[in-house]
Formats: structure tokens, C-alpha cells, sequence
């Protein structure tokens, strides 16, 4: 994994590890968007973690394998070149060299995403990628986004979010942004996904010391406000103030 952090606030050479926001949520939650735009704001890192799974199920249906067998997910694991860019104001996904920012999207790829998260030793690697290029950072601080970030990935970030909305809510909202395709179709899929994913997670239960902020009656901006002064107050709370 490398990282491209042009217009972010660094941190000084020599100062500890970059500050860690940690939000989970399902489908449809916002989390990406959300985690996004208050990585800005707070001038951090974005690392969206959906993204390298996502970029594996590309990789796997390049090659031909099948997405719901673990050994043939494994196989091409073994030669998964994986890239991301950290700068929320400049997001790519790159897997050998290949930009897939805009396909890693594509229906196909978000029904292969769960066969290829539920991989145990998929999951145990690619976790500690997201470490390592957190900890390799040179920023301020960096909101990591995803499933599990909160309790498996980075458990003991200084804070941590679960971020959720009625499913109902999430479904509408998952067929708002993708107007090309059916209504129906968007919000089973998207239940489908919730199925899948709760066999390896559990998303929709706040682990002790997780805040929860439930979008379900905030608009995009106030969704975003209630991230930031979950963190205003837990850093605040932490420094003494």
C-alpha cells in the first residue's frame, strides 16, 4: 500500500503517530461521505477501508476467480498490488498500477465484496496494511472508515464512532446516489450486503467506549457536525479541556 497526501496538514518530523478517528456503520450509513468530508474539515487523512476489499473483488473477477471461494480469493491475494491516496480531496484506487477508483463501484463488484471480506486470513492481512499505512503517515491525524475499524482494526484509537441510520433511511439513500439503477433492486441488495456482512461483523452494535451517531433524522451537514463534535469533545476530554 502506498499513500499520495499532497494538500494534507503534516505533522512534524519526529512527532508520535498520527491521531486516529475510527468510524464503523452498514451499508448506506454515510460513513464514507461523512468520514470524508470531517477528514477535511479537521485538515486529516481519509483512509477508506471498503475501498482495498472492494479492489480485491476487482482483482478477483479480472482473474476469473470465484469471489465465493476462499481458496481462490486467497490465490489472487498473493499478487494483490494495492494503492490508495490518503487526501480526501484527491481519492484513487490503484491496483498494479491500474487506476479502478470509478469501477470499484460497478454492481459486480459490490456483490463480490463479501465473498472475498469473509476470508479470515484476507482480513488479518489486509488489517494490518491499514496499520501500517496509518502508522507510516507523516500527518496530523488520519479518519480511518469501514467495518470493524472500531473494535479489530484500531481498537484503542483515541476515538471512536459507530455511525448509523434506520435501514429504511440507508436504503433510500443508497438509491439516491445511485440513480441508474432500480429502487427495489438498490435497497435488496444493500439487505443482502447487511446479511453477508453481520456473519463476520457485528456493525450495528456500539462496542463499549464507541460513540453512536444515528443520521437517520440529520441531513449530510448535520451527520457531519455530530462526527466532529464527537471528536472536539473526546480530544477535548482526553488534552484536559
Amino acid at each position: 500500500m502506498t499513500e499520495s497526501t499532497p494538500s494534507l496538514t503534516t505533522a512534524p518530523a519526529g512527532t508520535a503517530a498520527p491521531v486516529v478517528v475510527a468510524i464503523d456503520g452498514p451499508a448506506g450509513s454515510g460513513k464514507s461521505s461523512v468520514s470524508k468530508a470531517a477528514a477535511g474539515r479537521l485538515g486529516y487523512g481519509f483512509l477508506d477501508t471498503g475501498a482495498a476489499y472492494r479492489a480485491l473483488a476487482w482483482h478477483a473477477l479480472e482473474h476469473g476467480a470465484d469471489t465465493s471461494d476462499a481458496t481462490a480469493v486467497l490465490e489472487v491475494f498473493g499478487d494483490f498490488d494495492y494503492a490508495i491516496s490518503l487526501d480526501p480531496a484527491d481519492r484513487w484506487v490503484r491496483v498494479g498500477g491500474v487506476d479502478v477508483t470509478a469501477e470499484i463501484r460497478e454492481p459486480r463488484v459490490t456483490d463480490a465484496v463479501s465473498g472475498v471480506a469473509r476470508v479470515g486470513a484476507v482480513r488479518h492481512a489486509v488489517n494490518e496494511l491499514f496499520r501500517r499505512l496509518v502508522a507510516s503517515a507523516s500527518l496530523t491525524g488520519v479518519v480511518v472508515e469501514g467495518r470493524d475499524i472500531t473494535t479489530v482494526v484500531f481498537p484503542d484509537a483515541p476515538v471512536r464512532i459507530l455511525l448509523t441510520a434506520a435501514p429504511e433511511v440507508r436504503a433510500a439513500r443508497r438509491s439516491a446516489e445511485l440513480t441508474d439503477q432500480d429502487a427495489a433492486k438498490v435497497a435488496a441488495a444493500l439487505h443482502k450486503r447487511d446479511a453477508a456482512d453481520s456473519t463476520v461483523v457485528d456493525f450495528l452494535t456500539a462496542a463499549e467506549g464507541v460513540e453512536v451517531v444515528d443520521s437517520t433524522h440529520l441531513d449530510f451537514e448535520q451527520t457531519v457536525d455530530a462526527v466532529l463534535s464527537v471528536v472536539d469533545s473526546t480530544m477535548g476530554a482526553r488534552d484536559g479541556r
